[in-house]
């Protein structure tokens, strides 16, 4: 083989395995862009919220239908729901743009940082609340989308702006926070139930909303007291922030943890479960013990132990009360379902037996 053919060849060698290599550069490129996209979208709507919104609402609906849900109504429900917090989420961050930039926690976000246009957020969060909205109003009826509507609203106009003006915007954000149990309970259509005399679900319902309220503020406590310098720099009225010291925020976080107590065990009356009054209470204490470890110390270490642990506690009481907690006026006993029997077929004893044995 004569030089330049070994050049040509050696010219063609290196295009194709210079093709591959362009070809992974561009893939790995389109990787990157995907990852970055992605992870955008997740700052934006914040999913891990949406995630505990969710799970109130099944479970609010869980224990206002008495464990008897139909799956359909439940995934529109759901994701209309999705929606409306992914909106919020994003109208959140298009309001607090400037101050999420002074933060090192919040400046990367997309809005903050420039990668999406103000007008391009709100614009998207519009469409998701209209879209969340609609399709909750079609799936559940216009109580529950009202309900949702009236969360965003607290969360978004007052909450929002208020953490510039009291430390009292923890008490306004822990109402929206508890409102999603009352979108669970309009979609289970807990008035009629309660209209109909059966108060169980309304019971249970009330319970989880005061549990829900009141969880928050250690929680938000916890956090107010690990950024507390950062939120102080954003100009934000956090109770951290107005008091150094911490002893307001622990006192608050303190009372809110003792307070619970009583109100977990009253998620078990309903049902009557011992296995939910038993999780409810040890979930309690725990949170309580936690809370006080960090109204005595007020380090980064407590607080950081309490907001874990409150997470947590709010896991073992949702689960608790999914797994176990449907009020005991919707579960027909065997003995109800016989005497039932006895009172229709009074003169029947073998279809009588039949029907008790079809039950078993």
């Amino acid at each position: 083989m004569s030089a330049s053919s070994t050049a040509v060849v050696s010219s063609r060698a290196s295009v194709i395995v210079a093709m591959p290599a362009q070809g992974v550069g561009s893939d790995a490129a389109t990787t990157g862009d995907l990852v970055a996209v992605l992870r955008d979208v997740s700052m934006l709507t914040r999913p891990r919220i949406a995630v505990m919104v969710l799970a109130t609402v099944i479970t609010a609906m869980w224990l206002t239908a008495g464990g008897s849900l139909d799956v359909v109504h439940l995934v529109w429900l759901l994701i209309g729901t999705m929606l409306v917090v992914a909106s919020s989420s994003i109208a959140n961050q298009v309001v607090e743009r400037d101050t999420d930039k002074l933060m090192p926690r919040t400046a990367h976000r997309p809005i903050a940082s420039g990668r999406m246009a103000v007008g391009t957020a709100s614009g998207l969060a519009a469409f998701l609340l209209v879209a969340g909205v609609g399709l909750m109003t079609i799936a559940s009826g216009w109580p529950a989308a009202a309900a949702a509507l009236a969360t965003w609203l607290l969360y978004v106009v007052v909450y929002t702006p208020m953490k510039k003006i009291s430390p009292l915007n923890t008490a306004v954000g822990a109402v929206a926070g508890a409102l999603p149990v009352a979108i669970g309970w309009l979609a289970a259509d807990g008035p009629g139930r309660l209209a109909g005399g059966d108060a169980t679900g309304a019971l249970s319902a009330a319970a989880l909303a005061t549990v829900l309220y009141l969880w928050q503020f250690p929680h938000f406590m916890a956090i107010a007291w690990i950024y507390r310098s950062q939120y102080g720099l954003a100009g934000l009225r956090m109770l951290t922030v107005d008091d150094p010291s911490g002893l307001r925020a622990a006192g608050q976080a303190l009372a809110a943890a003792l307070a619970m107590v009583p109100v977990s065990l009253v998620l078990a009356v309903p049902s009557g479960s011992i296995r939910l009054f038993l999780t409810a209470a040890i979930a309690a204490i725990v949170y309580c013990c936690a809370t006080i470890r960090f109204a005595l110390r007020r380090d980064d270490t407590s607080a950081r132990g309490l907001l874990l642990t409150s997470l947590g506690v709010l896991l073992a009481l949702l689960t608790a009360s999914v797994v176990c907690g449907a009020p005991r006026s919707h579960q027909v006993s065997r003995a109800t379902v016989f005497a039932q029997a006895t009172a229709a077929h009074s003169t029947d004893l073998p279809r009588m037996q039949r029907i008790q044995k079809n039950h078993d």
